[in-house]
C-alpha cells in the first residue's frame, strides 16, 4: 500500500488531514488546503527535473566540391590564428580580429560549405558615417579621437553562424504573490497571498542563431542582432566577391549549449509574459523538451571597423544588413574627473538645501 506525503506549498512541511475541517492543514504554518487542490498541486510536482533537448545530429551540411574550391582562398593570420575565406581574385585580406595585414594566402582545405548565407545590404560608407554617428553625444570622449576620423581600416566580413531548429516543449511552475494592507485605529495589517502557477505549452524555434567563432567577442556578435531572414539565400560563391569570410572555430556540437540557453531562456520569458496581476512571480521550477532538432550553417554579414588611440585599437562592429552598430569607446580621464567633481557639487548643494529646510520646518 501505497502512502504518500503532501508537502505544504506555503512552507514546505508535511500537511496532515483535519478532521474538524475536513481540509488537509499544515501544522507549521496552519495553512488549509482543500484535498482536490493539493493532489493537483502534488501533480505540478513531477516536472522533470532536467531539460531535455533531443538533437539526433540531424544537419544540412554539406562538403565542397572541386570546382567550388578552385574558386575560392583560404588565408590564416600568423598573429591570432584566424583563418579567413575569400575569392580567388582575392589578393590581399586584413584580420577583423586583430587588424593584421600579413595574411598568408593558401588553398581551401577542412571547411563545410554554408547552407545559408544573407547578402551585404550595406556598404562601406554607411558602416563609416555609422561609426560618426555613434561618436556624437559621448561626452566623454578625447576631443582628439572625437574631431579626427581614426578609422583604420574597414573590412567587410562575413562571420559564421550556426543555426539551430527544433520543437519545443515547456512546463514552469511560478510562484505568485499578492499582497493586500489595511489598518484601523489600532493596527495596520498586511495580507499576503501565495499562488502555484503553472505554464505547459509548446514552442517552434527555427534558425536559432549561435556565433560560431571563439575570437570574436560573444557580446559584440549577440548585440548586432536580430538578422532579417527574409533576406536569407542559400549559399553561392558570387556573394563572396568583394568580401572575406571568417572560418569556423566552433563546430555544431560544441554551439549546442549555446542554443538550449536561447531557447530555454525564450520559453520561460514567454511563459512568463502570460503570468499577470500579481505584485511578484518567481520562477520554483522549470523544464523544457526540446526535439527534431536540426542545425545548418550560415554566414552572416558584418563591417569591422578598426581605430587606434594612444596604440590601443578599438573595433566596432556593424550589421551589414540593419546597420546596428556596437563597440567600445575611450573616455577622457580629465573630463572624467571634471563631471565627477560637477556631480559632486551639484548632490552637495541639493543635500546642503535639503538639511536646511529641514531645520527650518523642525
Amino acid at each position: 500500500m501505497e502512502i504518500k506525503e503532501y508537502k505544504c506549498p506555503n512552507c514546505g512541511g508535511a500537511v496532515q488531514f483535519d478532521s474538524s475541517t475536513q481540509n488537509m492543514k499544515c501544522p507549521y504554518c496552519d495553512a488549509e488546503f482543500e484535498i482536490a487542490a493539493l493532489e493537483e498541486y502534488q501533480k505540478e510536482l513531477a516536472i522533470p527535473e532536467k531539460d531535455q533537448f533531443g538533437w539526433e545530429g540531424k544537419t544540412d551540411l554539406k562538403e565542397w566540391d572541386s570546382e567550388e574550391l578552385n574558386d575560392l582562398t583560404q588565408g590564416s593570420c600568423p598573429s591570432c590564428g584566424a583563418v579567413l575565406l575569400g575569392d580567388k581574385n582575392t589578393a590581399a585580406m586584413i584580420c577583423p580580429n586583430c587588424g593584421n595585414t600579413q595574411i598568408v594566402l593558401r588553398r581551401l582545405t577542412g571547411l563545410l560549405k554554408p547552407d545559408y548565407i544573407i547578402p551585404f545590404k550595406l556598404d562601406k560608407n554607411a558602416a563609416a558615417d555609422a561609426l560618426k554617428n555613434f561618436y556624437k553625444g559621448k561626452r566623454l570622449l578625447p576631443d582628439c579621437f572625437n574631431n579626427e576620423n581614426r578609422i583604420n581600416s574597414i573590412q567587410g566580413v562575413y562571420l559564421p553562424f550556426w543555426l539551430f531548429d527544433a520543437s519545443a516543449n515547456g512546463h514552469i511552475r511560478f510562484k505568485g504573490i499578492r499582497t493586500k494592507t489595511w489598518n484601523d485605529s489600532k493596527y495596520n495589517y498586511i495580507k499576503t497571498d501565495y499562488y502555484s502557477i503553472v505554464r505547459d505549452g509548446s514552442m517552434k524555434f527555427e534558425k536559432v542563431p549561435v556565433d560560431g567563432s571563439v575570437k570574436m567577442d560573444d557580446d559584440y556578435m549577440d548585440a548586432i542582432e536580430p538578422f532579417n531572414y527574409s533576406d536569407i539565400k542559400d549559399f553561392e560563391t558570387a556573394f563572396l566577391s568583394g568580401y572575406i569570410a571568417e572560418k569556423y572555430d566552433v563546430d555544431a556540437e560544441g554551439s549546442k549549449e549555446r542554443a538550449v540557453k536561447r531557447i530555454k531562456k525564450t520559453v520561460e520569458n514567454e511563459f512568463r509574459a502570460s503570468v499577470t496581476g500579481y505584485a511578484s512571480v518567481t520562477v520554483e521550477k522549470s523544464a523544457v523538451n526540446a526535439q527534431d532538432g536540426k542545425v545548418s550553417y550560415s554566414l552572416l554579414p558584418a563591417w569591422i571597423l578598426n581605430t587606434k588611440y594612444k596604440k590601443e585599437n578599438y573595433m566596432f562592429l556593424m550589421n551589414g544588413q540593419t546597420g546596428r552598430l556596437v563597440g567600445s569607446l575611450p573616455a577622457d580621464a580629465g573630463k572624467l574627473w571634471k563631471y565627477r567633481l560637477l556631480f559632486a557639487g551639484i548632490f552637495g548643494s541639493v543635500f546642503t538645501l535639503i538639511i536646511q529646510a529641514l531645520r527650518i520646518f523642525v
